[in-house]
C-alpha cells in the first residue's frame, strides 16, 4: 500500500510540473503530510537521570512531552488516511485541470476576438497584434477580419487564413505574412513596406494605392489583383504569378528585383510607371 501511495504522488508530481496547473494545487501538494516511524521515547525517569544541570530540567520536560505526542500521532491511522486523501485530491485536481482545458482555450479565443472587434475601425494597435497572433498560433481562421486603419507594424501571421480580410489603410510595415491566404482581401492604401509576403495568395485582392516598397513578394499569386497606383519600388518579384493581373495602371515598378521575364515590359505597356 505504501508503494502504491508513493507511485501516486510521483505520477501527480510529474503531471503538475509540466502542465501549468493552478498554484493552489501545487501548494496543496506541498502541504501533504509525511509519516515516519518514530522510536518509543524513554520514560521520564530515564530522561531525567540523563540531565546533568538542574536548570535544564523544565526545557527537557517540555521537549519530552512533545516527543510522546509525536510518537502517539505517528501511530494514529486517521492521519495516514488523511494523507492518502490528500494525494487523491491532487489527482482529482489534475483531472479537472485537463477536463476544463477546452473551456479555457475557448475563453482565450473569445477574449482575443473581443479585443479585435472592440477596436474595429480605430487607429492604433489596441492589443490587436497580440490577439491576431494568438488566434493564428491556435490555427483559428481570420477570414473576414476587419483591421482597417490599425497600427499592426511587425505583426507575425504566417500561414494565416485571411481571405476577405479588410486591411484598408492599415500600417503593416515590417510584418511577416508569408504563406497566408489573402484572396479577395481589401488592402487598399495599406502600408506593407519591407514586409515578408512570400508565397501569399493575393487572388482577386484589391492592392490599389498600397505601399509595397522593399517588400518580399517571392512566389506570391497575383491572379486578378488590382494594382492601380500601387508602389512596388524595390519589391522582390521573383517567381510571382502575374499572368492575369487585372489592373496595374499607375503602379510604380521602379527598381523591382528579380522580376519574371516579360513582366516589366508588359506592366509599362499597361500603364505602369518607373519613377525612382
Amino acid at each position: 500500500m505504501r508503494a502504491g501511495h508513493l507511485l501516486l504522488m510521483a505520477y501527480s508530481s510529474r503531471i503538475l510540473s509540466g502542465t501549468g496547473a493552478p498554484a493552489a494545487i501545487m501548494a496543496g501538494r506541498g502541504r501533504m503530510l509525511t509519516q515516519r516511524i518514530r522510536p518509543r521515547p524513554a520514560s521520564w525517569a530515564q530522561t531525567r537521570a540523563r540531565i546533568r544541570k538542574r536548570w535544564l530540567q523544565p526545557l527537557v520536560a517540555f521537549d519530552w512531552c512533545w516527543q510522546w505526542l509525536a510518537w502517539a500521532l505517528a501511530h494514529w491511522s486517521f492521519l495516514e488516511v488523511l494523507e492518502y486523501l490528500g494525494s487523491f485530491s491532487v489527482l482529482i485536481g489534475v483531472i479537472f485541470w485537463f477536463a476544463e482545458s477546452g473551456a479555457r482555450v475557448q475563453q482565450r479565443h473569445d477574449a482575443a476576438w473581443q479585443v479585435i472587434n472592440t477596436a474595429q475601425g480605430k487607429g492604433g494597435s489596441g492589443g490587436r497584434i497580440e490577439a491576431l497572433q494568438a488566434l493564428n498560433a491556435d490555427h483559428i481562421a481570420l477570414v473576414g477580419v476587419d483591421v482597417s486603419s490599425a497600427f499592426l507594424q511587425g505583426v507575425r501571421l504566417r500561414n494565416a487564413r485571411l481571405a476577405r480580410a479588410n486591411f484598408n489603410a492599415a500600417d503593416m510595415r515590417d510584418s511577416n505574412i508569408s504563406d497566408a491566404d489573402l484572396s479577395w482581401a481589401n488592402l487598399q492604401s495599406a502600408n506593407f513596406r519591407n514586409s515578408t509576403l512570400e508565397n501569399v495568395d493575393f487572388s482577386n485582392a484589391d492592392l490599389s494605392d498600397a505601399d509595397f516598397v522593399g517588400a518580399d513578394l517571392r512566389g506570391s499569386r497575383l491572379t486578378s489583383v488590382d494594382l492601380e497606383n500601387t508602389d512596388l519600388r524595390g519589391a522582390n518579384l521573383s517567381g510571382v504569378a502575374w499572368d492575369h493581373i487585372a489592373n496595374i495602371r499607375g503602379a510604380n515598378i521602379a527598381g523591382v528585383k528579380a522580376a519574371p521575364p516579360g513582366f516589366v515590359s508588359w506592366a509599362l505597356a499597361q500603364g505602369a510607371i518607373q519613377k525612382p
